[in-house]
């Protein structure tokens, strides 16, 4: 599919592309509008624009010359560039807006074409007394007379006029500067200006399209014997050499006329130049060379597209690959920009026409410099350009492109993004095999979580009495019999903390295990994918549940942060496999983790409606991590429509003192738990488990707290007992925490 953008006679060097992208930068703009600009912003003003303006193309001519040289290029210039970068899709949908403005493109210079018989149709009214009242008369004959070389004769001709256009362009330059004309102003006032200037962005608007030159070199990509040598250097040499003319050009004009005859003669230059007729003739011949540039490069861009089948007719996207046997020209594809340059040309409107292109040219240009950070940022070791431009740069470039954009015209800058947003859904639907932006974005994502993650590990750690938040570990080797244990770690792990959930498979590490871990991953994933979840899902192969622990409490969590809890779950229906908790409590509690134990039932987490909190007098430091718990867990959409409820087991001459205490801790703490769904109950009177069952055995989840001396004095039996409840969290913390 790119093979076929490659021409086979491919044979032009460095100097086409400089000689494309200087004479459509040194072109119309100049001759016709940047006088005009210096008369409404002032010379201050103009530089302005002329730095604004080359903050953008340096950059974008920079990340141009180290993308090219970086990979292969072949035809379809800036779009090959972007498409083979972002991915066919995003690129698609940047390269069909920048046909379109290359396009636009070729009216905009016949337009300017015509202008630049203003001198002859003044000579041919006074002497002849024939009146031409509609330029389009010399605009549309021309038109028709470019379309016909052109096809006839392909893109050599546009070369071989470039050597003369160049030379012609260079005559009236030096003419023009060289010049010094009898009604010169006294005094130079470098911010002067006449009198209701235009705006500053406005007035950007219309030069802006002077600054594009760069986007023409790219176009012959696949034309070039070496693109990764001729593409750089064409397109810097061409930038440079013309910022350095329009900074001379600007203090030419700024003392050589009036704000008021800059802003009402469109060629002022002629004033100026030591020869008046070179002017027209510079910007005739300006004008019909960038016009030629123009016709060259947008086809050979939407031939690409249609290159890579992006359209979802087949059969449209083999017409637009159709070349011309003779010249090996895109045909169809140059048929169809003829068509839209006509369209552009009954407008005639050289003000509107620029707008246009430049909103296209600038979304085109913050693309390239974007990918040009990215790639920066992504590091991915296959992007090796033999040329380097700066990260820095290019994200100043993108900035300032989508900035300036909505400075323009905040209705075309939208209206632009709009319809470039529709392409890339059209194309997205029906090209889903090239769904995304391609490697590139999850360069970025791995090198951000990087950065993260080290950024959080050497942040000044922050005492857990002053902020805690869960980052929790899970182990199980009943994952796919029960999942009740991965649903209670995405709930705590969905807005407030970190989960890492892991599958245990018992056995020695070989090739058999290692074959099946990989297997489980791949369903682990799958169940995952079903659900509401931020967990990061691993698997563990160990010889046994002890050695699975121990492995896992010493892994470094990849949130940045240490694991401070721990996750088991058993059935309650097989109690045996309590004992991997109690044979490993001693472990498991020297690594100063709090411990979570789940009980699952036949119940399940019930329509997740009732959270219980049961807390006793042993649960001085278990209490607050308890009640915060079950606060994250509601956070989840699963248990939206749910509330807790506390339950507190004290002695009766303690009551009224602890449920103030747990008044106060709602209140300073914001827990959305009402006073009415707080009860305290006697412990003199009442077996505590007998108590729990009677209260909570509707619960969808009761939370009870326990602590080591539980756990040597009762064993299993501390975690049995609960028939007929539902799901019940089982939770010891190493140190108290506060709820603030």
């Amino acid at each position: 599919m790119a093979d076929n953008l490659l021409k086979s006679k491919a044979n032009f060097g460095t100097l086409p592309v400089f000689m494309t992208a200087i004479s459509t930068i040194l072109g119309a703009i100049l001759f016709l509008r940047f006088g005009w600009a210096v008369g409404n912003v002032g010379f201050i003003g103009v530089i302005g624009i002329i730095i604004l303006g080359h903050m953008i193309t340096i950059p974008t001519a920079m990340a141009v010359a180290e993308i090219a040289t970086n990979q292969k290029v072949l035809g379809g210039g800036a779009y090959y560039i972007i498409s083979r970068s972002f991915g066919l899709n995003i690129g698609a949908a940047i390269g069909i807006t920048l046909y379109l403005s290359q396009a636009i493109s070729v009216a905009f210079y016949i337009i300017a074409f015509g202008e630049a018989f203003d001198p002859v149709i003044q000579w041919v009214a006074n002497d002849f007394g024939w009146l031409i009242y509609d330029k389009r008369l010399i605009s549309i004959p021309t038109m028709a007379l470019l379309s016909g070389l052109f096809l006839y004769k392909g893109a050599n001709i546009g070369m071989k006029a470039l050597y003369f256009v160049v030379a012609i362009l260079g005559i009236a330059l030096a003419m023009f500067f060289l010049g010094s004309p009898e009604s010169a102003p006294q005094d130079i006032i470098l911010d002067a200006t006449i009198e209701n200037p235009k705006s500053f962005f406005y007035v950007f608007t219309i030069i802006f399209p002077a600054f594009t030159g760069l986007a023409a070199g790219l176009g012959l990509s696949g034309e070039l014997k070496n693109p990764k040598r001729s593409i750089p250097r064409g397109t810097i040499w061409a930038t440079v050499g013309g910022l350095v003319v329009y900074l001379f050009a600007a203090y030419k004009f700024t003392v050589s006329a009036s704000p008021e005859d800059l802003d009402s003669n469109q060629l002022i230059m002629s004033n100026i130049a030591i020869w008046g007729p070179i002017i027209p003739i510079g910007l005739a011949a300006a004008s019909l060379s960038s016009a030629l540039g123009s016709i060259m490069v947008a086809p050979r861009t939407l031939q690409a597209i249609g290159m890579d089948d992006i359209f979802p007719q087949k059969g449209l996207n083999k017409w637009l690959k159709k070349e011309n046997q003779k010249t090996t020209e895109p045909l169809n594809a140059s048929v169809i920009s003829i068509i839209i340059a006509f369209v552009f040309i009954f407008i005639g409107d050289v003000d509107f026409v620029a707008q246009i292109i430049s909103m296209f040219f600038m979304v085109t240009y913050g693309a390239i410099c974007m990918i040009s950070f990215l790639e920066h940022f992504a590091a991915d070791p296959s992007y090796r350009p033999t040329f380097r431009s700066r990260w820095y740069l290019s994200l100043m470039g993108a900035i300032l492109s989508f900035w300036i954009m909505f400075q323009m015209n905040m209705t075309y800058a939208i209206i632009s993004l709009l319809i470039m947003g529709v392409i890339y859904y059209g194309i997205n639907v029906s090209n889903k095999e090239h769904r995304g932006l391609a490697k590139l974005f999850r360069g970025v994502v791995f090198q951000l979580s990087r950065y993260l993650q080290i950024f959080a590990q050497r942040a000044e750690k922050v005492d857990r009495e002053v902020s805690w938040r869960p980052f929790a570990i899970c182990i199980s080797q009943d994952t796919f019999k029960r999942r009740s244990a991965f649903d209670l770690l995405r709930w705590i792990s969905y807005k407030y903390g970190f989960g890492t959930y892991i599958h245990y498979l018992e056995g020695f590490l070989n090739e058999e295990t290692n074959l099946e871990s990989k297997r489980v991953m791949g369903r682990l994933i799958n169940l995952a994918s079903g659900s509401k979840n931020r967990v990061y899902l691993d698997t563990i192969i160990s010889p046994s549940m002890t050695s699975a622990i121990a492995q896992v409490m010493q892994l470094s969590s990849i949130s940045g942060h240490g694991y401070n809890s721990i996750l088991f779950e058993y059935s309650r229906t097989e109690p045996d496999q309590l004992n991997y908790v109690i044979d490993n409590y001693n472990l498991i509690e020297s690594t100063q983790f709090d411990v979570c134990v789940l009980n699952t039932s036949f119940k399940g987490f019930g329509y997740h409606r009732e959270i219980h909190v049961w807390i006793g007098a042993e649960d001085l430091e278990n209490a607050n991590l308890m009640i915060l718990l079950a606060y994250i867990i509601q956070g989840h959409p699963d248990w939206k429509k749910g509330t807790i409820k506390i339950f507190a087991i004290y002695p009766e001459d303690e009551l009224d003192n602890q449920k103030e205490k747990l008044l106060a801790l709602i209140k300073s703490g914001r827990l959305p738990i009402s006073p009415s769904n707080i009860e305290l109950i006697n412990a003199n009177y009442a077996n505590k488990k007998q108590v729990i069952r009677q209260n909570s055995i509707d619960a969808d989840l009761s939370i009870l707290g326990f602590n080591h001396e539980d756990v040597e004095k009762e064993g299993a039996d501390l975690f049995t007992g609960f028939e007929d409840m539902g799901n019940i969290l089982f939770v010891s913390s190493y140190k108290e925490i506060n709820i603030k």
